[in-house]
Parts: C-alpha cells; sequence; structure tokens
C-alpha cells in the first residue's frame, strides 16, 4: 500500500491558524492575498453559520523562494458565526469563474459583530455579517509549482 507524502518529508510546515480579531485577520489577509479559487469551491452552510472557500493560496511564508520555483498550496478558509452573506460582480450561474482573492478586511460593528469583506479582482466583492469575528485558514495539501511559475505582483 503506498502512502501520500506528507509536509514533513518535504519539510514544509502546513499553515493552521486562526483569527478572531483585526490584529489576527491582517496575518490571514496577507496569507490569502492573491489566492485564487473557482466559484465552485465557494460553500454557505446556513444551518451552520459557516461560510468556507477551497483556496489556491500563493506561499507568501514560503523564504527559500528565491532557490526554487514559486509555490502554492490548497488551504481552506472557514469563517464561522456568519449571519448573512451577499456578493456584487460574481457571476453564479458561471461554474467555470476563478475568482482571485486581494484583501480580506473587517468592518466591526457592535459588540463584536460586523462584516468581513473579501475584495476579488476584477471589482468582484463578497460581503460576510458576522455575529463574532471567528477564521480559520489550513493548508490541506502539499505545495505545488505555481501554474504561472512566478510570484504574483501588483504594479504601484
Amino acid at each position: 500500500m503506498t502512502q501520500d507524502a506528507t509536509f514533513e518529508d518535504g519539510r514544509e510546515a502546513p499553515l493552521n491558524l486562526g483569527a478572531q480579531d483585526g490584529d489576527d485577520l491582517q496575518v490571514i489577509a496577507a496569507l490569502t492575498q492573491d489566492a485564487v479559487f473557482p466559484i465552485t469551491e465557494m460553500r454557505w452552510q446556513a444551518r451552520q453559520r459557516r461560510f468556507a472557500l477551497l483556496l489556491n493560496r500563493f506561499r507568501w511564508e514560503d523564504d527559500a523562494r528565491d532557490r526554487h520555483r514559486p509555490e502554492r498550496v490548497q488551504s481552506l478558509l472557514v469563517v464561522d458565526n456568519v449571519l448573512r452573506v451577499a456578493s456584487q460582480g460574481i457571476d453564479r450561474t458561471d461554474p467555470d469563474m476563478i475568482l482571485s482573492l486581494l484583501s480580506l478586511t473587517f468592518e466591526p460593528g457592535q459588540d463584536g459583530a460586523g462584516d468581513l469583506l473579501l475584495t476579488l479582482a476584477g471589482d468582484g466583492a463578497i460581503r460576510l455579517s458576522v455575529e463574532a469575528l471567528d477564521i480559520t485558514l489550513k493548508d490541506v495539501t502539499r505545495p505545488y509549482r505555481a501554474p504561472s511559475k512566478k510570484a504574483p505582483h501588483h504594479p504601484a
């Protein structure tokens, strides 16, 4: 019987992070910047009050990027305590649409509630109204070479 490779085999450490305040969110936002995902990998579970994305995120934390080609890894971004989900600029009828996450920001409301805004490339956005900020980011695959063979770049 064969086994899948593990992060330990490649001396990689999978991320498993949480965010419950604005400072924590900045770390997750930096790590998920330029993540891409098919629209079909976005789930809103209303009964569980959970919104989840399976992202192909660029490994910004990879210090060895200068020694090998840039990498991506599949990661699960889960937001709990979600009361409502709204989107704009996204054609949800196109199953082949690929979205690119530019930023995550939190607009606080009263008593810890607020809106988590996922800003997408191309003027799209997803707004999650949350009872409290509760986010996890967990790598679920081994890193792989970025298909573009380049790091994302944003001209100033």
